[in-house]
């Protein structure tokens, strides 16, 4: 082949060259934007869909998605929930435990997201603990502690709560008072007596979870109860249980005798 064959073969296969390439980025072009929702049918993306058919009929996925709002050049919004929710093998109680770090490990998913995401989640526990508490007014461990159960059954280590109630035994204020590790947590008499200063109440309900299921007060949640029920006798509030709660269920230091 001459030199004028060869410069024209050259040329040839410059030209396919670049035509493929075009091609191809045309058509990865195509591809990322027909993955965008908002090219998405209209009944397909989900506020869209939220809108016409209600959240119940919607996925996981789809109504998370939405707490997302926006996916990353590569993802959507719904790829992005469905990888969160495979991590927590697709149970929402699971994903409840989610710290705002955990959910920040999925790829697209920064601070502001998470933090999204963790509001709903805890906007879903109150809504929760409010319909368990029938009455603002305590009677007994049993009228309390399902709504403490759920007030601090995501919590994947110990934490002691406070309730702080007024003469009428009604609620006046709920605090996390500490936070510990996974076998425990330690309360402070000072913090919590300053609290109740604070809030005018009369009497307190103590609180803690155990993340291990057990509920079998320790010899230091023991010692714990004496030690706060001691102090505040000094204030003249009362203390009139320590619940502790768990999945399996509740312990009461007042039915059980124990203060």
């Amino acid at each position: 082949m001459g030199k004028s064959g060869k410069e024209n073969a050259y040329q040839a296969f410059a030209v396919t060259w670049m035509c493929k390439t075009q091609l191809g980025n045309l058509a990865l072009t195509i591809i990322k934007k027909m993955k965008q929702i908002k090219n998405w049918p209209a009944d397909e993306r989900p506020r869209e869909k939220l809108r016409q058919i209600g959240a119940a009929q919607m996925s996981n996925a789809e109504l998370l998605a939405i707490l997302i709002q926006q996916g990353t050049r590569e993802r959507t919004a719904v790829d992005l929930a469905m990888e969160m929710l495979e991590k927590s093998h697709n149970k929402l109680a699971e994903f409840a435990r989610s710290s705002v770090r955990d959910l920040m490990k999925t790829p697209g998913i920064g601070m502001a997201k998470a933090s999204i995401i963790q509001a709903a989640l805890e906007l879903g526990r109150r809504r929760l603990a409010d319909e368990h508490l029938t009455s603002e007014t305590i009677t007994g461990s049993a009228s309390v502690a399902k709504y403490l159960q759920v007030k601090l059954m995501d919590f994947p280590h110990e934490v002691f709560a406070v309730l702080f109630l007024n003469r009428a035994n009604r609620i006046r204020h709920f605090e996390i008072i500490s936070s510990g590790g996974i076998t425990g947590t330690v309360a402070d008499p000072r913090i919590i007596l300053k609290k109740a200063l604070e809030e005018d109440a009369v009497s307190l309900i103590l609180c803690h979870n155990h993340p291990s299921g057990n509920l079998k007060p320790s010899r230091a949640d023991q010692e714990l109860t004496s030690k706060i029920r001691h102090a505040a006798k000094y204030f003249d509030i009362a203390v009139l249980d320590h619940i502790i709660v768990s999945t399996e269920g509740y312990y009461s230091f007042a039915d059980e005798g124990a203060i």
